[in-house]
């Protein structure tokens, strides 16, 4: 799995560069305005929402839940155009999260997990890169993405997860 990920990580940075290149000679209109959905991701599932402010900026909130917590996180990502197939858009970003998880047992993608007496609260730093697809003539985008997380209430400690997204999205 760790080897899929890095794979991922890798490809996912090419693309950024190769389509950093390209962007200043295409257009990038963003396929939607907004998004509602579904997030499931190595930290937390939960409900999200995504806001594009122009053509290829846009910002995404999520509410996740987890076992004894809850956690926002807040993202700015910036959406590309992916191997020239308009509804398959490349897209990172970074943000932030806040939240608190209750008495038990703190799990981490990495497997590292602790187990807390008492109730603690979550702080950090977060980022994304990933890819997300429209399915034509549909109002639904389905998303996959690296979620790198700083956690600095709890650690400091670095992990990743993978993220699965499922989106209705309106015009």
């Amino acid at each position: 799995m760790k080897k899929i990920t890095l794979l991922f990580i890798i490809s996912c940075f090419m693309l950024a560069f190769q389509q950093k290149s390209n962007a200043q000679t295409t257009q990038n209109p963003a396929l939607y305005q907004g998004a509602l959905g579904l997030k499931f991701d190595g930290y937390e599932n939960g409900i999200s929402g995504k806001y594009f402010m122009n053509n290829s900026t846009a910002v995404e909130g999520v509410l996740g839940f987890r076992k004894h917590g809850l956690v926002i996180t807040g993202l700015y990502e910036i959406h590309q155009t992916a191997f020239g197939v308009n509804e398959l858009k490349f897209y990172y970003g970074a943000g932030a999260h806040i939240g608190s998880v209750g008495k038990g047992i703190f799990q981490r993608y990495t497997g590292d997990d602790e187990y807390y007496d008492s109730s603690h609260v979550l702080l950090g730093a977060d980022g994304v890169l990933g890819l997300e697809y429209l399915i034509p003539n549909s109002p639904i985008a389905i998303s996959l993405d690296l979620n790198p997380r700083l956690e600095l209430a709890v650690g400091p400690y670095f992990d990743i997860a993978p993220g699965l997204g499922i989106k209705y999205c309106f015009k």
